[in-house]
């Protein structure tokens, strides 16, 4: 199990939760099991999130090797210009 912190934007979606724990051993398979865990999270996993893995972004790649060891964080991406 992986834990992931959430930004605070994303909380509401998970009945206030500020950390969930989901099985997954690659960024893929973290956000198909966040979405599958918490079904309000889907859209804005579909629209597009950003994952932090101790500390560096990672925007796109869903083959990220994840592991409990790891500090995990879902951020929505902000948009505008």
């Amino acid at each position: 199990m992986v834990k992931v912190h959430l930004w605070s934007g994303l909380r509401t979606l998970t009945g206030g939760l500020e950390c969930v724990e989901v099985e997954a051993s690659t960024t893929g398979q973290l956000l198909a099991a966040l979405s599958l865990s918490y079904p309000e999270l889907e859209p804005v996993i579909e629209s597009g999130v950003s994952i932090a893995i101790d500390g560096r972004i990672i925007a796109t790649s869903l083959t990220e090797p994840v592991s409990a060891e790891n500090e995990i964080f879902l951020m929505q991406r902000l948009k505008g210009g």
